[in-house]
């Protein structure tokens, strides 16, 4: 794996809504491990893709999953032309050549995962690789990042307190009306107006998560209605298809938010 083929060349877009640029610059030097703990899309992945990119540093992102396991992030040993040989799985290339690794919705890996990362995330930042019995002294430049959704997780999932402690932590949402206006504008290429109806679309879907809907609007899923709209596609159709049909299957809770829809388009 070629580390400079990770970094990025050009800035990924955030904006921020907080302190969470300078706690997380604060975090970087002193190598915290960070958790970032929010809903889907309100912009977890872009912020990391940001602060890899602000501070100059290579970024290994994995998708966690129920079928990810310690040797899916650590290694294994694998036949070859030349017989059987070790290859690193991504954690262990972040550690010995110093990036930052990004390790989305945690939560959804094998439990075996977490145990992993246990000790690199205190004072010794080593990692056993004990099916080849090595020990690696983390490179100074390493730095471990890893997110979930704490309001949607899968039964009998979730981080345990030993894990959860060794972490610096931040709390995403989204954003407020403005600054999720902005946002919207800005990654969709359309008005301000458009983008601002969107978003009081996504906040009046929000509230109906206490009556039965599991989350509300998503910023990207904002995001993919502006696109389609910009592109010349009839709005009412393009937030349906974007925002309100992908979110829920119940009937009565889809028309629900397509009366929302038809009650703030003009």
């Amino acid at each position: 794996m070629n580390l400079a083929d990770l970094r990025f060349a050009a800035e990924p877009y955030y904006r921020p809504v907080g302190h969470e640029v300078a706690l997380f610059e604060h975090a970087h030097a002193h190598r915290l491990p960070v958790m970032l703990k929010g809903p889907t899309g309100c912009g977890k992945t872009r912020f990391v893709e940001h602060m890899a990119w602000r501070l100059g540093k290579p970024l290994i992102t994995v998708a966690c999953n129920e079928d990810v396991t310690a040797a899916d992030l650590v290694g294994r040993f694998l036949l070859d032309a030349d017989g059987t040989r070790w290859h690193d799985g991504p954690l262990t290339v972040a550690v010995r050549q110093g990036a930052m690794i990004y390790l989305d919705e945690v939560v959804e890996a094998r439990p075996d995962t977490t145990v992993v990362l246990h000790p690199l995330t205190d004072a010794r930042r080593i990692l056993p690789l004990d099916r080849k019995g090595e020990t690696v002294t983390a490179h100074p430049d390493f730095h471990l990042v890893v997110s979930y959704n704490p309001g949607y997780q899968a039964a009998g999932k979730g981080l345990k307190p030993s894990t959860r402690q060794r972490f610096a932590a931040l709390e995403f949402d989204y954003p407020d009306e403005a600054a999720e206006t902005e946002i919207v504008a800005h990654e969709a290429g359309i008005d301000r107006t458009l983008a601002a109806t969107l978003v009081r679309i996504a906040g009046r879907s929000r509230a109906l998560r206490a009556r039965g809907l599991d989350e509300g609007i998503s910023t990207r899923m904002l995001i993919y209605a502006g696109v389609l709209i910009r592109d010349g596609m009839p709005a009412a159709e393009s937030c349906r298809m974007a925002m309100t049909d992908p979110i829920t299957d119940d009937a009565d809770l889809r028309q629900a938010l397509r009366d929302i829809v038809d009650a703030c388009l003009p």
